[in-house]
């Protein structure tokens, strides 16, 4: 396990390899698992997958949310799913082109991505919004974060049809992960990211063929 600060703001990035030491049995369930289109926000489709996983590790589990994330009273999966991307870049929404947040709050949502496959279907990285600087977005942050993102589209014209990676106008690196077998991540939700799409054009349904990964949200009580 690797802990990192990401950007000026310092918000706390674990990485855990070799987290679930069953990462077939992962990906079975995940080959087997229904899924369907989660709403307009995710451009894929996604599937229920049992957390209870995560026990395997749950004496290190308590430890980073309490330790690294200051969530000492308690703490619960709000969301625990198999996820593919599929849209087509070309089909993306404008907020689908950019970097985004899991949620505005405190500090007490912790984002989970787990890897089950390689580099070869991308990571996720981490950014800074150039224009206010903001590289977490908290509840009095959300309005002019969004005022923001309207302005640059006035001066640089809607973001481009593709999943976003790197450095523009609007937005600067500032960490990057890259996937790999049995990998999880924990950041905060509030931090801006996007996953890496390595290979868009090999976008798939199918969980065997496509950029499969497990997401929960952690949220403190």
């Amino acid at each position: 396990m690797t802990v990192q600060k990401i950007g000026k703001e310092g918000a706390p990035l674990v990485i855990i390899d070799g987290m679930s030491g069953r990462i077939d049995d992962l990906k079975a369930a995940g080959f087997d698992a229904a899924y369907e289109h989660p709403g307009a926000g995710y451009p894929g489709i996604r599937a229920w997958a049992s957390p209870e996983y995560l026990d395997i590790r749950r004496d290190l589990m308590m430890q980073i949310v309490g330790r690294i994330f200051g969530i000492s009273h308690g703490i619960q999966c709000e969301m625990s799913c198999f996820s593919l991307v599929t849209t087509p870049p070309a089909d993306l929404v404008p907020l689908q082109r950019i970097p985004h947040y899991d949620r505005a709050s405190t500090g007490r949502v912790i984002g989970v991505m787990h890897y089950l496959l390689g580099s070869e279907t991308g990571g996720t990285a981490f950014y800074r919004q150039k224009r206010t600087g903001f590289e977490v977005i908290t509840d009095d942050r959300v309005t002019p974060y969004l005022n923001a993102i309207e302005a640059d589209t006035r001066e640089f014209g809607p973001p481009p049809a593709e999943y976003y990676y790197g450095d523009s106008d609007r937005y600067e690196l500032i960490g990057e992960v890259e996937a790999q077998p049995d990998r999880m991540i924990l950041y905060p939700g509030r931090l801006l990211h996007s996953g890496v799409i390595a290979q868009p054009d090999q976008l798939s349904s199918d969980p065997k063929e496509g950029r499969l990964t497990i997401n929960m949200f952690l949220v403190g009580t």
